[in-house]
């Protein structure tokens, strides 16, 4: 079994070696684990600090082409490279590198094609109040768009089977947490949720500039991932508002009819 983690990098050469530092070097039920950076148009060597760390595979993009295009870039790395399990997880050291084993177990248990680390984000004290509030209603509207209970769809630490992986389409420009999940509703495919734990802070996060950006972005990818997974329900309630609304038009219009026969 080959167990390859993938990270997608953008400027991150000084934090990343410390990330690569703390994942596993075995784990049960894994042969094989090798790690996989996407230099994402980095600008600070972030590739030679990957390959001076000891990672195996560095992809570099032509460009910085944003998260979403990194981490699908990754997928199809790591699927031609022979994993069996993919890893994902962030540069800056987010996440605890231990719970990847917790990631696993669903999968090996042949529970989960795809795992979802869960941070809490109710209760996370490195967000602030409404960043914690955003986070608990976009994991709302996802679990309803999908039909999945979710309790943390922004996280990026995640574990894909190979053949989840290969059905996975990314088409956002802002993230792939939000897309992914619908997309993996619509396909049913088995999705499970671990609680994992979180570090210490290293940076901002740079994919929630500000409240209107990530509202906007956020708001943008649930509407076109719905459109595009469950296209017949959506047009279904268009059709219908359309036809409502030419019915009431049409009563309007006779009501006005009506009343010039009536009063001319």
């Amino acid at each position: 079994m080959k167990l390859i983690i993938q990270i997608p990098c953008h400027n991150e050469a000084q934090i990343l070696p410390a990330t690569i530092q703390a994942l596993p070097r075995s784990l049960p039920g894994i042969d094989i684990i090798e790690t996989l950076v996407v230099d994402d148009g980095s600008q600070d060597g972030t590739a030679t600090a990957a390959r001076q760390v000891g990672v195996q595979h560095v992809i570099s993009l032509p460009g910085h082409l944003g998260l979403a295009a990194a981490f699908a870039a990754g997928l199809d790395a790591c699927v031609k490279r022979g994993a069996d399990i993919i890893i994902n997880t962030d540069a800056d050291n987010q996440y605890n590198a231990e719970d990847i084993l917790q990631l696993l177990e669903p999968i090996l248990a042949g529970r989960a094609q795809i795992v979802v680390g869960d941070r809490g984000v109710a209760t996370l004290v490195t967000f602030t109040p409404i960043k914690r509030y955003l986070q608990r209603l976009g994991s709302w509207v996802v679990g309803r768009v999908s039909g999945m209970k979710i309790p943390d769809a922004t996280s990026g630490f995640r574990a894909l089977t190979r053949e989840a992986a290969l059905r996975t389409l990314v088409l956002s420009e802002y993230s792939y947490t939000l897309e992914t999940l619908i997309q993996a509703g619509a396909m049913h495919l088995p999705v499970a949720h671990v609680k994992i734990r979180t570090n210490p802070q290293t940076r901002p996060s740079r994919l929630m500039r500000s409240i209107p950006h990530y509202l906007t972005n956020s708001s943008t990818t649930i509407v076109r991932a719905y459109t595009m997974y469950r296209p017949l329900r959506v047009f279904s309630i268009i059709g219908t508002f359309y036809i409502n609304n030419i019915r009431l038009v049409d009563i309007l219009e006779s009501g006005c009819i009506i009343h010039q026969i009536k009063d001319p």
